[in-house]
């Protein structure tokens, strides 16, 4: 089975990422306005197990993060991904690593820039018109998390929260 590690951000922040990605992400009805803390990965239901108490050993050891979400970018020339760019702080940066070392050792694809997907799969025309018409939105929203999910992926490719970790807790 496919699982992956996000934030969810609040209701507030989820309607303003959603007010683009109904128009702009296909994915849009697929999963909610998230952080990706850790890409998809494939788990049997045995490996879920040690998986789920690691997390828990990693959120009793991390307090909960501050995200600032301060303006919208692009990950353009690489693809065409608008997203709201959220201000990178040290707690986000540990918690990444925690993420990505030992049980959860990985090769990342690309350096981890916190955000959350408005839009993707556009042309490079729409991709253009879109961002430069979003570029002068004024964002500025701040929040703490103090939980991140574990998720999974359905079979008509939704995702769907597995298990919930809170940060700075034994639970």
């Amino acid at each position: 089975m496919k699982y992956g590690i996000a934030f969810f951000p609040s209701k507030k922040l989820q309607d303003l990422a959603n007010s683009y990605r109904m128009r702009y992400d296909p994915h849009y009805s697929l999963i909610p306005p998230h952080v990706t803390l850790k890409n998809p990965f494939e788990a049997s239901d045995e490996e879920i197990t040690s998986i789920s108490a690691a997390l828990h050993d990693i959120s009793k050891n991390h307090e909960s993060i501050s995200l600032n979400v301060y303006k919208i970018s692009s990950f353009s020339p690489v693809n065409n991904v608008i997203y709201l760019k959220i201000e990178s702080n040290q707690a986000l940066e540990n918690l990444h690593s925690a993420l990505h070392s030992g049980y959860f050792k990985d090769n990342a694809d690309y350096a981890f820039v916190p955000h959350i997907t408005i839009g993707q799969n556009l042309s490079d025309d729409e991709h253009s018109d879109v961002l430069g018409q979003l570029k002068m939105t004024t964002v500025n929203y701040q929040e703490t998390m103090d939980r991140f999910h574990l998720l999974y992926q359905l079979e008509n490719g939704s995702w769907t929260v597995y298990e919930t970790f809170q940060l700075g807790k034994d639970c």
